[in-house]
């Protein structure tokens, strides 16, 4: 897809440089809000995106890449971030974290066991969502809601609460016998599915594979899981003024320059009307980015009043 030469000229009025992060999000009573992260070193710069729904903008990939772990020059990115050193030593990289029914720590073979015990053996939270259809998946306590936003989905429902990472991938072994664990996500881009009770559904799901979790709790033990279906039902609704008809999606590897009318964010896409952007796939990618909006010239005047800015860990799962 090409970008027109004529691409209006009042972007230049706010620009800013630096390499992509995920995006980071807030949560309020359904709503979310959303902010371009930019970093720079251990300096982080957030950009408030709601404001600019409906505004040109542009991204421009220099041709830099950097490791988000150890900040390195790369020529190419593994993980969503990674150079190739990182991807392969760190534990937040290992195949386990993308399947934890495989984790592998009992065995001794664990990339980084300290990193393990801080985040793999801690609470975990096994739910259900509802993004391109239901799906089922894992999160750690503490990522509620934004694992769910960053997978664009409109529903969430929490429902069995585990002590382990592991534990937690073993009833999601389970349920995916009868859900699938991904979200379609051209289909997640197009608009918002149809509303489900989950909570129904959990019930349905339960009596399901009642033989199945009954022998996950006497392998784990009684203490190792507890329902929390009674939770809070997660409503969520995302800053999109229009949905694509067709999905079409921008690579910086293959076209380096990405502009248009930003139409709306879901999950850690941008969507333009000339396509969509998955913005967490190009972490470390250094950009420009140049808009109208008086926005960007704002956040870096505020960065230097009040310092470095955070932003979301790297390994949110």
């Amino acid at each position: 897809m090409s970008i027109s030469s004529d691409f209006p000229s009042a972007l230049k009025a706010g620009s800013v440089k630096g390499q992509l992060r995920k995006m980071a999000s807030q949560y309020d009573s359904g709503e979310i809000a959303y902010s371009l992260v930019l970093a720079d070193g251990d300096s982080r710069q957030k950009i408030p995106l709601n404001a600019l729904l409906g505004q040109q903008i542009r991204l421009s990939h220099t041709g830099r890449i950097y490791c988000v772990e150890c900040g390195r020059a790369t020529k190419k990115s593994f993980n969503q971030g990674f150079c190739y050193p990182c991807f392969s030593k760190l534990a937040a990289c290992d195949t386990c974290m993308m399947d934890p029914v495989t984790c592998h720590y009992d065995q001794g073979t664990c990339r980084e066991p300290e990193w393990a015990e801080t985040v793999c053996m801690s609470d975990h939270l096994v739910y259900l969502s509802l993004t391109s259809s239901v799906k089922v998946g894992i999160t750690r306590i503490t990522q509620m809601p934004t694992r769910w936003i960053d997978q664009g989905a409109t529903q969430a429902l929490a429902v069995m609460r585990t002590r382990t990472r592991h534990q937690a991938g073993c009833i999601e072994d389970v349920l995916r016998k009868s859900l699938t664990d991904r979200t379609a996500w051209q289909k997640m881009l197009k608009g918002n599915a149809e509303e489900q009770n989950l909570r129904e559904l959990w019930q349905a799901l339960k009596v399901e594979h009642q033989d199945a979790l009954d022998g996950l709790t006497q392998r784990f033990g009684l203490q190792a899981f507890e329902d929390v279906s009674d939770s809070e039902d997660w409503n969520l609704h995302y800053p999109v003024l229009k949905f694509p008809t067709k999905v079409t999606s921008f690579n910086f590897d293959k076209q380096p320059e990405v502009a248009g009318q930003l139409l709306g964010i879901k999950g850690q896409y941008w969507i333009l009307d000339t396509g969509v952007i998955n913005l967490r796939k190009f972490g470390g990618y250094e950009v420009e980015v140049v808009c109208e909006s008086p926005a960007i010239a704002l956040a870096n005047e505020q960065d230097q009043q009040q310092g470095q800015a955070t932003t979301p860990s790297l390994f949110e799962e």
